[in-house]
């Protein structure tokens, strides 16, 4: 059931021969794997009857012939039906979370972990080559490397592995997708990429051209995969417990950033409402393994620790109710999982009944003595309660051994049908009676209860039965939201040929390379260089010199000397390429910056569906089938660079840095673009 490395006898290109990229492993023999391979069959299952059912549809609006609206009827009753088996299988995956429990795990409660949202394969190759040429006029084929590194991680995410590597793999390419964004994704035309996303409840494809999806999508699996890391831990260990609660609190802080972040997520799985229960379900999980944590050690048969472990297990019930009140919420029910809600009702009834047994115990073993603090005892009774049972004061229940007794029982009787309604409602579903270790523990909890219950019971005792009030519900270690800061790594941009990510992005236009003949005049080509930030621009040009002749422009940006790329080159390195100039002169290539002022064009509206709710479904998504995509390579990281200026060789320039934002469509399109001076300090664009 572990995560294993498999040799696959490829070498790849970080020169690892036989093993997948470091966090990956597409080809792991897991029951965790396992699992996600069918839930990625079910989700073309379910794509392939939804393009049967939007064409069975699109036949019988556009029909008027009986006989055939009477065949596409019944077609579509078929197809519907064959749906709602498919969801049916996907809830069953949902619901087995055996596979994902540790294999040690032999007296532990099982937790809920959330499936992975499975994804299309990309090929960036065509349209990016496209792009970068058009664009940046650059060759697209040099940089089928850089793609193809891309291509590998955005392929190594769909199967991370269950560990720290694998939640640093996710990171590293949700870290690119704004490198990305900022390079090929300009708000002027579309670049022809969907972005196939299925979600992970209803499996119902949604596809976007917008890369918001991608960047909401990977966030997800993020919080999923932490999800799965918490249920993997030994919760018989301090230190497994401790992992256990930083993932599910880890989770619920990803989760919770994504609903904050990317509001209008089309996918159902990432809709506000059920993102806001996921959190508490795993903030739930994170205050079950506190609860663990405190009682691994053993719980002190003494009456302040078993008050204190009242309070707790009170505390883990409560959380359990709120989730399965959220559950019960429309639309959530419709499509959260049976087992889920079920298995939420189940450990409510179980904490609430610990909480009552714990109490119970508190007052009948341990009778007030001389020798014990009366006051701290009738203080720490009194929190227990909001109201104390039959109006009765604390000390008096204290005092007096029958009035002890009598409220015990009540207590136990709680307990007692509390552990049998958990009992009967477990039984309700399938799947929770498959797991042997859950029904096991609840039948102890039950047995327990009951036994000291009938030790405590007189045969002769006819007096009217008490209400046990509820107790109160507190915790001296709260579960919180944890934001981990591995969401946000610092990568180096796989597109850094291309320039500086502040001036060569999507948002800027740019003419075509021009070459520009330097011929020296008195030592001087009649320009000034400014670069800070880089890349360098031309300056305070001499509209009579050689340069201007030629076709050189104020504000024109340097991008080649010779043979030399200058892009990332600060004026100093410009100026040592140039201050060797022979009476031939010597070749540079110049950009300018063109007016980005085009009418904006709004993004393809996303397709959604939501299993038995109608909707309109864009056939967009159902259009397009997997693609193949090359392995990929590491990357390298990238070095600072230098920001100063040399002015005519012997002046210091201006240290003004270059406009990044878009221009307001005021200039003309081969007017040389204006600087502006900036006063905030350079931040370095093309890292995260």
């Amino acid at each position: 059931m572990t995560d294993t490395i498999l040799t696959n006898g490829i070498k790849d290109r970080a020169g690892q021969n036989g093993y997948f990229k470091k966090g990956c492993n597409p080809l792991a023999l897991t029951g965790r794997s396992k699992l996600q391979n069918e839930r990625a069959s079910l989700n073309q299952q379910i794509i392939r009857q939804m393009r049967m059912r939007a064409g069975a549809e699109n036949l019988l609006r556009a029909t008027s012939n009986n006989k055939v609206c009477d065949m596409v009827v019944l077609e579509l009753s078929y197809i519907n039906s064959n749906l709602q088996l498919l969801m049916e299988q996907l809830e069953g995956l949902n619901s087995s979370v055996e596979v994902y429990q540790n294999i040690q795990e032999t007296s532990s409660i099982p937790l809920i972990p959330l499936g992975l949202k499975e994804t299309k394969e990309m090929d960036f190759s065509v349209s990016f080559k496209d792009f970068i040429l058009e664009h940046y006029s650059e060759d697209g084929s040099s940089f089928e490397e850089e793609i193809a590194d891309l291509m590998d991680l955005r392929q190594a995410c769909r199967t991370p592995s269950r560990n720290d590597a694998g939640i640093e793999i996710l990171a590293k390419y949700f870290s690119h997708i704004p490198l990305l964004e900022s390079r090929f994704f300009s708000a002027t035309r579309q670049m022809g990429i969907f972005f196939t996303w299925y979600d992970s409840f209803t499996g119902v494809p949604v596809c976007q051209q917008n890369v918001s999806l991608e960047k909401a999508s990977i966030l997800f699996n993020i919080g999923a995969l932490y999800t799965q890391i918490g249920t993997r831990c030994n919760r018989q260990t301090g230190a497994g417990l401790q992992d256990a609660i930083t993932a599910f609190q880890k989770a619920a802080g990803v989760l919770h950033h994504l609903k904050e972040t990317f509001t209008h997520t089309p996918s159902y799985d990432m809709s506000p409402s059920m993102l806001s229960m996921l959190i508490k379900m795993m903030l739930a999980q994170a205050q079950e393994c506190l609860f663990e944590k405190i009682a691994l050690s053993g719980i002190r048969n003494e009456f302040f620790s078993l008050l204190k472990m009242a309070h707790e297990a009170a505390k883990v019930g409560d959380t359990y109710d709120q989730v399965h009140q959220s559950m019960s919420q429309t639309p959530i029910k419709d499509n959260v999982p049976f087992f889920w809600s079920t298995m939420a009702q189940v450990k409510t009834h179980h904490y609430r009944s610990l909480a009552h047994y714990f109490l119970a115990t508190a007052l009948l073993d341990h009778q007030l003595r001389p020798s014990d603090d009366e006051d701290q005892q009738e203080k720490a009774l009194s929190q227990a309660y909001d109201a104390m049972p039959d109006g009765r004061s604390p000390l008096d229940i204290l005092r007096k051994i029958e009035e002890r007794r009598q409220i015990g029982k009540a207590h136990l009787r709680r307990a007692v049908i509390g552990h049998e309604e958990g009992l009967r409602i477990h039984s309700l579903c399938r799947h929770l009676r498959k797991l042997d270790v859950l029904q096991a523990i609840l039948q102890a909890s039950h047995n327990r209860s009951l036994a000291k219950f009938n030790d405590n019971n007189r045969e002769d005792e006819f007096t009217d039965y008490l209400e046990a009030p509820d107790i109160i519900s507190k915790t001296e270690h709260k579960a919180e939201m944890e934001t981990p800061m591995s969401t946000k790594v610092k990568v180096t941009d796989f597109f850094r040929r291309l320039g500086p990510l502040s001036v060569f992005s999507a948002k800027q236009r740019w003419t075509a390379p021009r070459t520009v003949r330097l011929r020296l005049e008195d030592r001087d080509l009649g320009f000034t260089l400014r670069g800070d930030p880089v890349p360098v621009q031309v300056t305070s040009l001499d509209p009579l010199c050689p340069a201007a002749v030629d076709g050189l422009k104020e504000g024109d940006y340097i991008v080649a000397v010779g043979d030399a790329d200058c892009k990332w080159m600060v004026v100093s390195d410009v100026m040592r390429l140039l201050k060797d100039v022979d009476e031939d002169g010597i070749d540079i290539r110049v950009v300018s910056l063109m007016d980005s002022g085009l009418p904006m064009v709004r993004s393809a509206l996303c397709a959604t569906y939501c299993g038995g709710i109608s909707k309109t479904y864009s056939m967009i998504c159902l259009a397009f089938d997997d693609d193949k995509s090359p392995k990929g390579r590491k990357v390298t990281k990238k070095g600072s660079f230098l920001s100063w200026g040399v002015k005519n060789h012997l002046k210091s320039s201006s240290t003004l840095s270059l406009p990044t934002a878009d221009y307001s469509g005021t200039l003309p399109w081969n007017k040389p673009c204006p600087t502006f001076p900036s006063s905030s300090p350079y931040n370095d664009s093309a890292l995260y």
